[in-house]
């Protein structure tokens, strides 16, 4: 069968690089080895945040319940259920986009997508059978894989991804994480709400230290207060896995120590997924190399999403998707690559942000002032018990342009939107002062930081 693009992998950025081409009428294939969504919604983003809102509300429960006026007797979890729970939000969601698929005239199709020398793609099947469909244009949309620790392979048990951490069918005891990302961040507070003892190594200073050195300090001293054992400016010097538990040596300015622990968890970070046949070029780092346009070195072979490098995001692939589709289809259309983007990491508190950094400006030699407001003084979240974190908004001296904001505490994660469509418009100190914030809200912190930028904060 001929088409007229066909997209290999089916997560975030070649779902909706299918998706798009369909609604443009557009003859269609998305090539999926597993089922529509991807490593985001069958195994990262989505099934992760069902777990995380389980692992809260029983945390709240468990040390909070009194502050509500609630009590109870027994309180317990099903571990089983807990996983179960996750998986079964993952399926229906996976459902839906099979669903849109067929709404927009996608031909679904299952298996092991490969670039035959002529530029067509050929499937291979979970039955050992192939098919090759012909095509005009292809999108690489493959995205990525946890990267091991040399010396340290994935077992599944004792040593794992985050794909094995969300389907563990025993709770473990203890569990060292190396690498204090997003993904690591996440399943340390998960298994710690649990009841594991949970130790996180990074070797920066900060835990989550690509944020706002302000952030990495308040998240670092949350989860120490949580009971969570942070080992930061910490190097893993080296390690052994024992069968049933895996030791670790690390090294910082305490000197050298062991941690054995049931299970060591790696977020170290990702590795490219690279589709079979025919390679692009890559980068000197292994990435699929890319233009303007998202074209590769093969000719209408086209790479979107994580497999070209960072950021590994899933919204930011969703933008590229319609971003390389428009342009392939869309007469006159010009390319957008992505340049600003919200980073979220989920945990407890929850952290966002969007543009620069105060260290990035500072080594610019960017002139900017901050404004800033904590929880603590807002009516929403003294009402709901959720009083940790506080906004920073960095604007430009001279002209008072949204140059950055961070943001951790509840519902970091959506009220970062705001301040990512204030720097998209070129916002200033002055458009949000005259916006009004509904009370009570969180979003009244995004007014009251930037307030406080040109010291006029009402409330602090």
């Amino acid at each position: 069968m001929s088409y007229d693009l066909v997209v290999i992998g089916g997560g975030p950025g070649g779902y909706v690089a299918a998706i798009r081409a369909g609604q443009l009428g557009k003859k269609v294939a998305c090539v999926e080895m597993e089922r529509a969504g991807g490593t985001c919604l069958n195994w990262g983003c989505i099934p992760t945040k069902a777990l995380l809102k389980n692992a809260h509300l029983y945390h709240k429960l468990k040390h909070d319940a009194g502050k509500f006026g609630l009590s109870f007797d027994n309180l317990s979890y099903d571990w089983s259920k807990v996983i179960s729970r996750s998986r079964q939000i993952s399926g229906k969601l996976a459902g839906g986009i099979e669903f849109l698929f067929k709404k927009n005239k996608v031909d679904y199709v299952r298996g092991f997508g490969s670039i035959t020398a002529d530029g067509n793609v050929e499937v291979k099947k979970e039955d050992g059978s192939t098919e090759v469909l012909q095509t005009k244009n292809t999108v690489i949309a493959t995205g990525a894989k946890s990267r091991e620790l040399p010396g340290l392979p994935l077992n599944g048990t004792s040593v794992i991804s985050s794909k094995e951490a969300m389907v563990l069918e025993k709770q473990p005891k203890s569990m060292v994480i190396i690498g204090a990302g997003a993904i690591g961040m996440e399943f340390g507070y998960i298994y710690n709400a649990f009841g594991t003892e949970v130790t996180i190594i990074e070797m920066m200073p900060n835990l989550l230290p690509v944020e706002d050195d302000e952030v990495g300090d308040a998240i670092t001293k949350s989860y120490k207060k949580a009971g969570i054992n942070c080992l930061t400016n910490t190097k893993v010097t080296a390690t052994k896995d024992n069968g049933t538990s895996v030791t670790v040596t690390v090294e910082n300015a305490d000197g050298t120590q062991e941690i054995t622990a049931d299970t060591c968890l790696v977020a170290i970070g990702v590795s490219p997924v690279l589709p079979g046949g025919t390679q692009p070029a890559l980068t000197d780092r292994g990435w699929v190399q890319i233009d303007n346009s998202y074209q590769t070195s093969l000719p209408n072979v086209y790479a979107i999403g994580d497999i070209s490098g960072p950021p590994w995001l899933a919204h930011t692939a969703s933008f590229e998707a319609v971003q390389c589709v428009d342009g392939i289809f869309v007469d006159g259309f010009t390319p957008k690559r992505v340049d600003q983007f919200p980073g979220c990491t989920y945990c407890y508190p929850e952290v966002a942000s969007v543009g620069k950094t105060e260290r990035a400006l500072k080594e610019e030699g960017i002139e900017y002032k901050s404004g800033k407001f904590p929880y603590q003084a807002l009516g929403k979240a003294q009402a709901s018990g959720e009083t940790e974190g506080f906004v920073k908004i960095l604007f430009g001296k001279e002209h008072g342009e949204v140059l950055g904001a961070h943001i951790i505490g509840e519902n970091a994660t959506d009220l970062i939107s705001e301040m990512g469509l204030a720097l998209s418009l070129e916002a200033t100190v002055d458009d949000i002062h005259s916006t009004i914030h509904a009370h009570p809200t969180l979003a009244e912190a995004i007014h009251e930081a930037t307030l406080d930028a040109d010291g006029h904060a009402i409330h602090f």
